[in-house]
């Protein structure tokens, strides 16, 4: 165990998978944070940590049947010439569900009910919020899991590093959500890079790999161009307010 503790290699991966698993999981909070915002004010945080400990609990249970997860890349069936695996369907699945989720949310914002009511909010059903979170949270953990496994062979070092990329997310959630919250701007760039992760799941899926590093680079840069606009603007150009808030 001492020697494990004193081996460099083993905090090295132990660093480089937590640096990952937080830039994997901001996707993860951006939309656990846009779908807690159609509840109450006072269940919003609620959800929010609810959808990160299922994010946790999701991956460490995934870490735990890793030779289940490896019986997933086992093709069941073909289709055009393309062998479809367990984990190609769920990678499918997934970014099907990410893409409609993230065009119907545009649409609530932008559409949507110019105003809700409180009596209207409590029709949005929080177990409804905590189950879209769930099934993203085992779309985005798969995702997570394989990377994590591709790294290193320790389970603990991959346990350990899945525990505080989500202790981060904990405690940055609040923040991320409340900046999103206030540009709407960035609330529907972040409903677009939604989409374009759907659309590399659902690549990757049918065995089109579109490098990460494309749609990591189009996502920083159109940030970028963001944050530069706020800067031009002026304190008296106020943002528009996005409806269904």
């Amino acid at each position: 165990m001492i020697e494990l503790l004193s081996d460099p290699s083993l905090w090295l991966a132990l660093f480089t998978l937590t640096a990952l698993e937080i830039v994997l999981g901001i996707d993860n909070i951006i939309f656990i944070s846009i779908l807690s915002s159609r509840l109450p004010k006072t269940k919003q945080k609620q959800a929010r940590q609810i959808g990160l400990f299922l994010a946790m609990g999701t991956r460490i249970l995934l870490l735990f049947s890793l030779s289940f997860i490896m019986k997933l890349t086992t093709p069941l069936f073909t289709v055009l010439e393309h062998a479809i695996s367990g984990r190609d369907l769920i990678l499918i699945s997934g970014g099907l569900f990410l893409i409609a989720k993230s065009t119907t949310e545009i649409h609530h914002k932008l559409e949507g009910e110019s105003s809700l009511s409180d009596d209207s909010k409590k029709q949005i059903s929080f177990t409804q919020v905590i189950v879209q979170i769930l099934i993203l949270d085992v779309v985005f953990s798969l995702d997570s899991v394989i990377t994590a496994v591709g790294m290193t062979d320790k389970l603990g070092v991959m346990i350990t590093a899945v525990v505080l990329s989500v202790g981060f997310m904990l405690l940055s959630s609040g923040s991320i959500s409340d900046f999103v919250d206030r540009h709407p701007t960035i609330k529907i760039l972040a409903l677009s890079f939604l989409i374009l992760i759907g659309v590399a799941l659902l690549g990757e899926g049918l065995e089109l790999h579109i490098p990460k590093g494309y749609i990591y680079f189009a996502m920083c840069f159109s940030v970028i161009v963001e944050f530069l606009n706020m800067k031009l603007r002026t304190k008296s150009e106020k943002p528009i307010a996005l409806r269904g808030k």
